[in-house]
């Protein structure tokens, strides 16, 4: 963020912090064409919340693999951990999103990324069918 954008105390300023929730929720709802027409206008593909969540994590944790895969294409980076050392890959392994586990694979996703990672995460949980995809069997 400039200067410019930013109040006399270094704090963000209110109409900032509100697009920046906007687009946070268009990246929870899968929102891709809105999201994307912000990405393309200058907002950085790898846009973080105050808990380090990028814009491809709330994607591919809600369920969005067009949206993942929209992020992905303008540069957002695949396998960037939140403040807990979660990426994207394993968030899609929790919650069972197979469409988006294959968004982010074919962005260059990195199953071993991560704590705990997409392959710790699907041993966890019994993935066998992950497994074989991570190649870790």
């Amino acid at each position: 963020m400039t200067e410019s954008h930013r109040n006399g105390a270094g704090v963000p300023d209110e109409d900032v912090i509100e697009l920046a929730t906007k687009i946070f929720d268009l990246a929870r709802q899968g929102e891709t064409a809105a999201l994307t027409a912000y990405l393309d206008a200058g907002v950085p593909a790898n846009l973080t919340n105050d808990r380090g969540d990028t814009l491809v994590m709330l994607a591919a944790y809600h369920g969005h693999a067009e949206a993942v895969a929209a992020l992905l294409a303008r540069g957002a980076e695949a396998d960037r951990a939140n403040d807990r050392g979660q990426t994207p890959l394993a968030g899609a392994v929790f919650k069972g999103e197979e469409a988006v586990i294959r968004a982010l694979l074919a962005g260059g996703a990195d199953p071993h990324a991560g704590t705990p990672s997409a392959v710790d995460t699907a041993r966890m949980f019994g993935k066998a069918d992950l497994l074989k995809l991570f190649g870790a069997e």
